[in-house]
């Protein structure tokens, strides 16, 4: 809960951080295409105190030096993961895109929880609205903007229990008409946060394109569309983490299809000399994809479940939906329809989501036993006949 000064302050420390990111990109793409080795932290730091003194970029002394030295930092940190091949190569930042800086120094940082304020260096006391108490030792603070909000992330250390699991397995099919469907039946709807939305959206953005550009009114409208977009992905990321943190706090063990969900939203538009087939029905299933939030929704189980001492499974999802639980019979015409599954092998009928998500734990299990025995994984799932599922279908 910034005041306007405060305000103004933090968006020239962030666009402060923002310059020396991109310097030192430049400097470090300047550097290899002369044939010189990567130039590390240290030497970095040089660089950006002598920054600091030249009189063109004197003004990066009125922002707190330590945040600056932290953007070198994760340069570096970018450069690492793209060497060890994890991310992409590092990019030139926009302006008003993921501004923030970080204060690594948590002796120039003061918590007071009890009153609702944090005091920052060269910005002084700051009140804030407390989502969630900050337990432990503090050891940094991030500040960012986002929707035209400004946030504080603080990090701190501090000595947990070991946990212990709660409840069994379960395993989960995802898809677009019920967002995520349980072994044991339960189900859960999909919110479709961006189609709720999509028509004040198209309204605002459609408003923004008849202003002129960047004027005052252009940039009123610009703030009018970024407000939504920021009320899209809050609802989701709501969404996302209360439904993620009721599965990891009732089950030890999570069996997931391992969905490729960047091939799976690829356009099928194709090319002028081979244009694709169904492009505006594929358009319609790629946006319903991505607005479910799929691969969030696993991260968020990925480390829910480490927080309470289970573990996440992930199955190749070939067959989870065309395999009969009660015989085994693979076809794929046992799932004509898209709500309904119907083997023609042994005639078993029952909600075709159930039942990818009954043979994705079912393949959870083979893994498990495989790894802990030693033996080679089952190619696929669905090849072999559970008891607990042929109980259910003599029932």
């Amino acid at each position: 809960m910034p005041d306007g000064d405060q305000q103004r302050q933090m968006r020239r420390f962030a666009g402060s951080c923002r310059f020396v990111f991109n310097k030192a990109l430049a400097l470090q793409k300047d550097n290899y295409e002369t044939g010189g080795k990567f130039i590390g932290y240290v030497a970095m730091a040089k660089q950006l105190t002598a920054w600091r003194n030249d009189a063109e970029t004197a003004w990066l002394k009125d922002a707190p030096v330590h945040p600056l030295q932290h953007t070198l930092k994760d340069l570096e940190k970018a450069y690492k993961n793209f060497f060890e091949k994890r991310a992409d190569f590092p990019r030139f930042k926009r302006k008003g895109q993921s501004d923030s800086f970080r204060y690594p120094d948590p002796k120039q940082i003061k918590l007071d929880q009890a009153n609702g304020r944090i005091f920052l260096p060269k910005l002084g006391w700051l009140r804030y609205r407390n989502s969630r108490e900050a337990l432990g030792e503090l050891r940094n603070a991030t500040v960012s903007q986002s929707g035209g909000k400004w946030f504080v992330s603080i990090q701190t250390r501090r000595d947990v229990e070991p946990p212990f699991p709660q409840g069994g397995a379960v395993g989960i099919d995802m898809g677009i008409a019920r967002f995520a469907t349980l072994s044991d039946g339960t189900f859960y709807a999909p919110l479709n946060s961006f189609k709720r939305h999509e028509t004040a959206l198209r309204k605002a953005q459609r408003a923004m394109s008849r202003k002129t550009k960047f004027s005052n009114n252009w940039k009123k409208a610009k703030a009018r569309v970024q407000k939504i977009h920021s009320r899209i992905g809050n609802a989701r990321r709501d969404y996302l983490h209360k439904t993620t943190t009721t599965i990891s706090q009732n089950h030890a063990m999570v069996c997931i299809e391992d969905l490729q969900v960047r091939n799976m939203s690829r356009s099928a538009k194709g090319s002028a000399e081979q244009p694709g087939k169904q492009v505006r029905a594929k358009s319609g299933l790629n946006k319903s994809i991505l607005d479910q939030g799929w691969f969030e929704f696993r991260r968020q189980l990925d480390y829910k479940l480490a927080w309470n001492g289970g573990h996440l499974i992930a199955m190749p999802p070939r067959n989870t939906s065309r395999t009969c639980p009660c015989c085994g019979h693979v076809s794929a015409d046992n799932r004509r329809a898209q709500e309904r599954f119907a083997c023609v092998e042994c005639g078993f009928e029952e909600n075709a989501d159930l039942v990818g998500a009954i043979n994705v734990l079912r393949a959870g299990h083979a893994r498990l036993a495989c790894e802990v025995s030693g033996e080679v994984m089952p190619p696929a799932a669905g090849t072999h006949r559970s008891d607990s599922v042929a109980a259910q279908c003599r029932a």
